[in-house]
């Protein structure tokens, strides 16, 4: 009997050991409120640590941050630990909107905040160096970089 009931736990703390080492994955991948093998409030809380880390999310503005935040509110309001097939249908058409709002959220963000390093030759050297930008740093120096140029450029005299 003992032995039994050492298996059982033994069995339990390994699957939310698995589940807890599947959260960072959640964060990566994004919500899946359907998904039976990782309840939401594993994803919620990996999404959670992801915002906070300050690497993952780093260029998600702060109003965003809260957006998340307050979607992952109202999604837990939802299903009130109930599982998904067991709402209504309007309640699981709001469930899923407000899925798609999280996801959209943190698909964005994680694209703006992969890091992305070049090897570039400075002027007047040979020597390269390695230049290491997020991708969002790259479109504000693009961006920036093209504003000074139309500022500086000089229209023809008729």
């Amino acid at each position: 009997m003992k032995k039994l009931l050492l298996l059982s736990m033994l069995g339990l703390a390994v699957a939310s050991f698995q589940a807890v080492a599947a959260a960072p994955e959640a964060a990566v991948q994004g919500l899946d409120v359907g998904n039976p093998a990782m309840p939401f409030e594993v994803q919620r809380a990996a999404i959670v640590t992801a915002l906070n880390d300050g690497t993952t999310y780093s260029e998600m503005s702060g109003e965003d941050r809260r957006r998340v935040q307050a979607t992952l509110d109202r999604i837990a309001a939802i299903l009130r630990d109930r599982p998904v097939n067991a709402l209504t249908e309007l309640d699981r058409v709001e469930l899923f909107n407000q899925q798609e709002v999280v996801n959209t959220l943190l698909d964005g963000a994680r694209e703006d905040s992969r890091m992305v390093c070049t090897r570039e030759r400075k002027v007047g050297t040979h020597r390269a160096t390695n230049v290491c930008m997020t991708v969002a740093e790259r479109r504000r120096a693009r961006e920036y970089v093209q504003q000074e140029v139309e500022a500086r450029r000089i229209l023809p005299v008729r």
